[in-house]
């Protein structure tokens, strides 16, 4: 192999380096509220605490990633009619929607009727 082949391997493999560092850096990238920048979007979280949801109300990009954290020691839901329904989420676990349909949906928690959010999809 030639000097001038090993020198171009070199600065090929230190740009690949380069660029996997950049993307690495903006993949965890905070952008405020709880949320975090990821290749695919911009992951956001709402924390199920107290028997309520925090934030209760959430502006989102159409392609984001919602997930609902349930910090209460009982299951609770995410429901919005015809738009999204978490099904029961255990004690401790999360389930995570990619907000695909634009509008404001009115979600609740159909086992607590009385928990009540807004998720804003743009």
């Amino acid at each position: 192999m030639s000097l001038r082949a090993i020198l171009l391997a070199v600065v090929a493999a230190a740009a690949l380096l380069a660029t996997e560092a950049d993307a690495a850096t903006v993949a965890g990238a905070a952008v405020g509220d709880g949320a975090t920048r990821t290749p695919k979007g911009v992951t956001h979280t709402i924390v199920i605490d107290g028997s309520r949801f925090e934030p209760a109300s959430l502006t989102v990009a159409r392609g984001d990633r919602i997930v609902w954290m349930n910090k209460d020691p009982f299951p609770h839901t995410a429901t919005a009619a015809g738009v999204f329904d978490s099904g029961p989420i255990a004690a401790g676990r999360s389930w995570t929607y990619v907000a695909r349909s634009a509008g404001s949906h009115a979600y609740l928690c159909t086992l607590h009727p009385n928990m009540k959010g807004t998720l804003a999809v743009r």
